[in-house]
Parts: C-alpha cells; sequence; structure tokens
C-alpha cells in the first residue's frame, strides 16, 4: 500500500463548524492536510530538526510565543503581554509595539463569552474569531454575553466575571471526555447581575454603547473522537522526532492518537513531514 506524504512547517488548525460537527484541516507550509478522513487511520508526524519564524522565516533554534524568533517576539504586537491580558493594553500611552496593527486588531469589536470546556469559563475573543475560538479551546457549548467596542473593555468585563468563574481551560480535563450539558444561558443570568456595578464604571469611562448585552442562543460544538483517553500521555517534539499511531480524533488544537496526544498549536513554525 502506498503512503502519501506532506512536507511544510506547521501552523494553527483551522477548522469549520459544519451541521455542528468540527471538520479540521492541518496547514503545512503551502499545504493543507484534511484530518477528519484520517480518523481511525495511521497517521505518523515526524519533525525535520528545523524551525523557522512564521514573521521573519528566519531558523530559530527555539520557538517563542507560537511560532516566532526571539526578536519578532520582542518587537511584534501579537507578541506583547496585553494580547493574554487586554486590560493592560498600553495604546493610550503611546506605547504600542506597532500603532497601525494595534488600530487594526484591538480597535474593532470583541466579545465576551461564556463556554463549557468540562468546566464553565469566560473568554473573549475578535469579532471575526467565532466559532473558531471556542473550537480552539475545546468547548462543547458557548455562550456570547457581551459585544465591546475593543480588547480593551474586553478585557475589563473578563475580569469582572473571573471574579467570580475561571478564564482557564483545564486542558487535561477538557481532554478526557466530552463536557456535560451546562444551562449556559440561566449562569448568565446569574453572573450578570453580581458585576452590574462594574459594568457602569466601564460605560462612565467609554460610553453607554462600550457595553452591548447580547440575547444569543448557545452553540453546541461536536468533535470528531472516536474514543477519549483516560489518561494523558503528551508528545512533544523537542524530545520525539517522530509522533504517530491511529489517530482517535481531534479537539482542540490536539490530536488524539492512540499512544497520546499533541498539542500542535504549540509547535508552530515546526518542519515536520506527515505520513498517511
Amino acid at each position: 500500500m502506498s503512503t502519501n506524504t506532506l512536507t511544510g512547517h506547521i501552523r494553527k488548525m483551522t477548522s469549520q463548524l459544519i451541521d455542528g460537527q468540527v471538520e479540521y484541516q492541518l496547514p503545512l507550509s503551502e499545504h493543507s492536510l484534511a484530518l477528519n478522513p484520517l480518523i481511525g487511520k495511521q497517521l505518523t508526524l515526524t519533525h525535520s530538526g528545523k524551525i523557522h519564524c512564521m514573521e521573519c522565516g528566519k531558523k530559530t533554534k527555539k520557538s517563542y510565543s507560537q511560532g516566532f524568533c526571539y526578536p519578532c517576539m520582542m518587537k511584534l504586537a501579537k507578541c506583547d503581554m496585553c494580547i493574554m491580558k487586554p486590560e493592560t493594553c498600553h495604546f493610550a500611552q503611546g506605547t504600542c509595539r506597532e500603532p497601525e496593527w494595534g488600530e487594526a486588531n484591538c480597535f474593532v469589536p470583541h466579545y465576551v463569552y461564556l463556554a463549557n470546556t468540562t468546566a464553565i469559563k469566560v473568554g473573549i475573543t475578535r469579532h471575526t474569531q467565532l466559532p473558531t475560538r471556542w473550537i480552539d479551546q475545546g468547548a462543547n457549548q458557548a455562550l456570547p454575553i457581551f459585544k465591546v467596542s475593543t480588547r480593551l473593555q474586553s478585557g475589563l468585563v473578563e475580569i469582572a466575571l473571573a471574579e467570580f468563574i475561571s478564564d482557564k481551560t483545564n486542558w487535561r480535563n477538557m481532554l478526557k471526555g466530552k463536557a456535560e450539558s451546562i444551562d449556559l444561558k440561566a449562569k448568565a443570568a446569574e453572573l450578570i447581575p453580581q458585576i452590574e456595578q462594574r459594568l457602569m464604571d466601564i460605560k462612565l469611562k467609554f460610553g453607554d454603547d462600550a457595553v452591548q448585552r447580547l440575547d444569543e442562543e448557545v452553540v453546541e460544538i461536536d468533535f470528531p473522537v472516536l474514543e477519549y483517553p483516560t489518561k494523558i500521555s503528551s508528545f512533544n517534539f523537542d524530545k520525539t522526532a517522530t509522533v504517530g499511531g491511529t489517530l482517535m480524533g481531534i479537539k482542540g488544537q490536539y490530536l488524539y492518537f492512540d499512544t497520546g496526544v499533541i498539542n500542535m498549536r504549540k509547535f508552530t513554525s515546526y518542519e515536520i513531514t506527515a505520513s498517511y
């Protein structure tokens, strides 16, 4: 039986939600490998030892901020700490690393949402990233509850809600199974009154239309997984050049093999050959 191969540098898996089911593609440089048809079949991923920065293309011994060399990580706005903690946005101080990038990416509508990744969490994302953000986090349910004008404002709403629920995903629990259904609308109705004063403060500072309460339907997400592992064993290309086995499923940015799991996004910019 002939074996097909594709070689290229890993990029974040792309996804589509089609009738509630996630369809995945793995970009490898200019190629793209459809993953759903490979579930239940043999797939081997072999790292060549090469890593090239996804911004400048230079060879780097280590990947920073999921795909960059150290100089690019230090100069790019998308790698700044305020991306992880939007409430620390320093654009107004004139210290944004790339003001034009900031205007295009941070001064656009953002959503604050509740997600169920085996436990309820709060999160934020740009308006262009739904439902991709929920899929990347491995959420089986999601509900946008606020629309705000900027990334900074979304961060302020998120930290207000994070006093009552988590803003982190327990990735090990997320990988072990499908989340039990939660009434996210009821949870939102319970949480929002508890941050009413914080919302009023944000509106007082940024204007009444800065934060809009939404009345959306819960989005249900089903991941293509044949069997969930009871124990999580993680692969790492820095330690093991070849990863593979029977592909048992995909959730978030993880591939499930019968031999273990691997977070593909963690290894963005690594050159690999996929054999299938």
